[in-house]
C-alpha cells in the first residue's frame, strides 16, 4: 500500500491540464498501486483486478450515510449542501442499495429491456438522419453539437414525455448537473462550477418535473414518466420524491455518458481511419468499435463506492466507512487484463468494466450501445473524408470524459437513402 502526499495522484488527475489525455497518469497512478489520500479515508484504486472485486463486492455500497466522511455525491464534498447533491443524490437510485434501489431499478428496467430497445432503431435512425441533414444543409459539421448531443437528449426526452421544445433548457441543466458527479478539491482545480449555479440547476429542474408530474397526472402518456407515476399512485413502490430524482438522474445519465461514447468513438475513428473505412462497408464493426472504445477512453472514467464493513485486497486493506474511488478508465488499460493496452483495436477480446459489474452495472447499457451504434454507422456511410479541423477542446468534466467540440471539414455529406 503507498500513500499519496498531497496535491499527489489526486491533483493530477483533477488537474485541467491532464484533461486532453490523462491516460500516462492513470499508467503511473496503477503502476504505483493503491492510494490511501494523505492517510485518510479515501482509497483510489487502478488495477483491474482491485476494481472488478470491488465493484461485485457486497460490502462496497453506494449509501453515502455509510461513509466516514460528510459526503455529497462526490469523494471529497465542497458544494453547495444538501440541496445541491438532492436531486441526484438521496432520492435517486443512483445512490441507493438493496432492498431501495432494487424496488426503484425495477420500475425503470421496463423501459430498457432488450426488446424495447430493439423497437426504438427505426426512431434513433431517423433523428441520427435528421441531425446529419441539418449540418449538411449548414454546410458544417461539428460532431459533438450536431449528432452526439441531439441524438441522445431527444431519444431520453422523448421516453421520459418532455416536450421537445423543453430540450434546449434541459441540454444546459444536465450539463451542469453532471458536474456534481465530479471529485472536488480546492488546492487541485479550477474553475469550479458556482454552487449557486448548481443549486439554480438543481431547483430548476427539480420544479420543472414538479410542473411536468401535474400535468401527467391529468392527463397520461404512452411515455416513462407516465408508467412512474402510475406506479407511485398505486402504493408504496415509489415515493414523489423518487419519482422526480429518477426522472433527474435519468436525464443526466440518460444522455451525458452517451454524448461522450459516440464523441470518443468518433476521434478513435478519426484517428484509425482503416477501422472507419471497414465500418462505412460493414455496419456489424460498430459493435466492436463501440466496446472498445469503452475500454480505450471511456466516457465514465470513475465510480465511487463506500466500504460498509471491511475489505481486504491483495495490496491495500479497505477499511469501514472508507470511500473508495475506482478509476475505471485506469483499469481498462491493466497490461494484467489487456495485451498492448494503449493500442486501439476493436478485435481484441473485451471484457472492460466500463458499465460497471454487479447490481449497479449499467442500467442503460443497451441503450447507449444502440444508439452509439447508429450514430456511428450513419456518420461512416454518409460524411465523406471528414477530417480534423484543429485539436478538439476537453469538457471541464473529470468523471465524466468527452470533447466539447469535434469540428470537421469533409468533402460531402451524402443524402440519408444514398446507401439504400
Amino acid at each position: 500500500m503507498t500513500t499519496a502526499s498531497s496535491p499527489g495522484f489526486f491533483a493530477g488527475l483533477l488537474n485541467p491540464a491532464n484533461r486532453a489525455d490523462p491516460y500516462p497518469l492513470y499508467d503511473r497512478m496503477r503502476e504505483h498501486g493503491p492510494v490511501r489520500l494523505g492517510g485518510g479515508p479515501v482509497v483510489v484504486l487502478t488495477s483491474y483486478r482491485d476494481c472488478a472485486t470491488v465493484l461485485r463486492h457486497p460490502a462496497a455500497v453506494v449509501d453515502r450515510r455509510h461513509a466516514a466522511l460528510p459526503l455529497g455525491p462526490t469523494p471529497t464534498h465542497d458544494l453547495a449542501g444538501e440541496r445541491a447533491a438532492e436531486l441526484a443524490g438521496t432520492h435517486s437510485f443512483l445512490f441507493r442499495d438493496a432492498p431501495d434501489h432494487t424496488r426503484l431499478r425495477r420500475l425503470v428496467a421496463k423501459a430498457f429491456t432488450p426488446a424495447v430497445v430493439r423497437a426504438m432503431a427505426p426512431r434513433i435512425t431517423a433523428i441520427a438522419d435528421a441531425a446529419l441533414d441539418r449540418a449538411a444543409e449548414r454546410g458544417r459539421l461539428d460532431v459533438v453539437a450536431d449528432l452526439a448531443y441531439p441524438l441522445p437528449i431527444t431519444v431520453i426526452c422523448e421516453l421520459l414525455g418532455v416536450p421537445v421544445e423543453d430540450e434546449p433548457r434541459l441540454r444546459a441543466w444536465s450539463s451542469m448537473l453532471a458536474r456534481t458527479l465530479d471529485p472536488v478539491s480546492g488546492t487541485a482545480v479550477t474553475g469550479r462550477p458556482d454552487p449557486a449555479e448548481l443549486v439554480r440547476a438543481n431547483n430548476e429542474v427539480h420544479e420543472y418535473f414538479e410542473l411536468l408530474a401535474r400535468a401527467r397526472r391529468r392527463r397520461p402518456g404512452d411515455d416513462l414518466l407516465s408508467a412512474l407515476i402510475a406506479a407511485e399512485e398505486s402504493g408504496d413502490a415509489l415515493t414523489h420524491d423518487e419519482l422526480i430524482a429518477t426522472c433527474g438522474l435519468l436525464l443526466i445519465a440518460g444522455h451525458e455518458t452517451t454524448v461522450n461514447l459516440i464523441a470518443n468513438a468518433t476521434l478513435a475513428l478519426l484517428g484509425h481511419r482503416h477501422h472507419l473505412a471497414i465500418l462505412r462497408t460493414a455496419g456489424a464493426f460498430a459493435g466492436p468499435v463501440i466496446e472498445e472504445t469503452l475500454r480505450y477512453d471511456p466516457p465514465v472514467q470513475l465510480v465511487p463506492r463506500i466500504a460498509r464493513d471491511a475489505i481486504s485486497l491483495p495490496d491495500i486493506e479497505i477499511a469501514s466507512g472508507d470511500m473508495i474511488v475506482m478509476l475505471l478508465a485506469a483499469a481498462n488499460r491493466d497490461p494484467e487484463m489487456f495485451d498492448d493496452p494503449g493500442r486501439f483495436d476493436p478485435a481484441r477480446e473485451n471484457r472492460h468494466l466500463a458499465f460497471g459489474l454487479g447490481q449497479h452495472f449499467c442500467l442503460g447499457a443497451p441503450l447507449a450501445r444502440l444508439e452509439a451504434d447508429i450514430a456511428l454507422t450513419r456518420f461512416a456511410r454518409r460524411v465523406r473524408e471528414p477530417r480534423l479541423t484543429g485539436q478538439p477542446p476537453y469538457r471541464e468534466h473529470v468523471t465524466l470524459r468527452g470533447p466539447s467540440a469535434i469540428p470537421l471539414s469533409y468533402k460531402e455529406i451524402l443524402p440519408a437513402n444514398a446507401d439504400s
